[in-house]
């Protein structure tokens, strides 16, 4: 009886250190992605083909020309940060939330997508009461948020078995926040105005992951923003102008890039805070800042031999950008070679682009702690030419 009682703490350790050594590996069991068009794979596609509103212009051709050879939702010419992860995963059946309870099929799989394109992280309550309307969704974080919370009672039968699921759960919020600046931004709201936006954005941010660690998540993803100063829309509308200032080395608007690391800044305090309050979970900030800019420093040394500023597919204009003649327009044009190319539609960024960042992350140094974890299936599939299901 002594040997049997003195080998349970043993058995107990190695059940212990065999369930840490399956999480750091990476072998997540599935994926649950919280965000805005950098990671919607078709929420909003659906929620309009469940409507009889006008579909907007990601939902026309040449979009996901490259990869899937039809339009997905996805706004881009092919894949996202999140399909490189899934695919890196195996993960080939991740579905959008919309389109689950659209067909009525409410179970996790391989992974669940709530992230709506034009998502904020600020309720529309809060935009609105600022005179800010958006043009596409209400579908907030703390929306999205809710969605998940209620669809937890259909897949898992009791709380510990929730709390299972999300332990093994490879968690991703965000890219959330851009819009919660480009929305206003776009609606001729001063720039200096908006500034004190970033501090509740990221209180909504904390409070979402909060929400998540309380519900049993172990590993989650907090993207930064990209950096904006970059971005051919505003490039566009500032096209010309001496009232601001661009840096000669990348041609990107010093100001707004500032702010784009203001947010980045404090959301890194942010997490550092979270990480202090819970040692034994894996938050891990994703620099998307840092890994864009490499691209936006030395566009020729990735590939984009044709800038990393123009827009593939746009509607003419010095960046190939017109807010009046947008990407699917059929008055608009698309390039041939899109992976010369880091910008897709002037908002968007190019599968290539965004295969880049997915690098720099998951195989790389961008991310902090340094996040080595995924469970490769084989480097030759992931990047591959292929369909896929997701």
């Amino acid at each position: 009886m002594a040997s049997s009682s003195s080998s349970f703490p043993i058995l107990l350790i190695l059940t212990q250190l065999l369930t840490y050594t399956m999480h750091a590996s990476g072998c997540y069991t599935s994926i649950i992605s919280f965000g805005d068009s950098l990671a919607d794979t078709g929420n909003l596609k659906q929620i309009y083909s469940n409507s009889n509103l006008d579909p907007p212009h990601f939902f026309f051709p040449p979009y996901g020309e490259t990869f899937f050879h039809n339009v997905t939702g996805r706004c881009s010419n092919g894949r996202l940060v999140l399909d490189f992860i899934a695919e890196t995963l195996g993960m080939l059946r991740m579905s959008p939330y919309e389109t689950m309870k659209t067909n009525n099929r409410m179970e996790i799989g391989q992974g669940i997508n709530f992230a709506v394109v034009g998502a904020t992280a600020l309720d529309s309550s809060f935009h609105e009461a600022q005179g800010v309307y958006n043009p596409y969704t209400n579908a907030s974080l703390g929306v999205q948020l809710k969605w998940f919370k209620e669809l937890l009672p259909s897949i898992c039968a009791t709380e510990s078995d929730c709390k299972n699921l999300l332990h093994s759960s490879l968690i991703l919020v965000g890219e959330i926040g851009g819009n919660d600046y480009n929305h206003p931004i776009i609606a001729g709201i001063p720039f200096d105005e908006i500034k004190w936006y970033v501090p509740l954005v990221i209180n909504t941010i904390v409070s979402a992951v909060n929400d998540l660690i309380d519900l049993g998540a172990q590993t989650i993803v907090v993207p930064g923003n990209l950096p904006i100063g970059c971005s051919t829309t505003y490039l566009t509308v500032h096209y010309g102008s001496d009232k601001v200032e661009t840096d000669n080395a990348t041609g990107c608007l010093i100001q707004l890039n500032k702010f784009a690391e203001y947010h980045n800044t404090l959301l890194q305090i942010a997490l550092n805070q979270i990480r202090e309050l819970h040692p034994n979970v894996n938050v891990i900030y994703a620099d998307y800042y840092n890994a864009a800019m490499q691209f936006y420093r030395s566009p020729q040394e990735y590939g984009f031999t044709n800038g990393a500023l123009k827009a593939c597919c746009g509607g003419g204009g010095p960046y190939n950008y017109n807010l009046f003649v947008q990407c699917g327009d059929p008055s608009s044009t698309s390039c041939d070679h899109p992976e010369t190319y880091a910008n897709w539609d002037g908002l968007h960024l190019t599968e290539a682009a965004y295969h880049v960042i997915y690098k720099s992350l998951f195989q790389g140094t961008y991310t902090t702690p340094q996040f080595n974890t995924l469970c490769p299936i084989s480097n030759a599939q992931v990047g591959d030419a292929s369909s896929s299901s997701i």
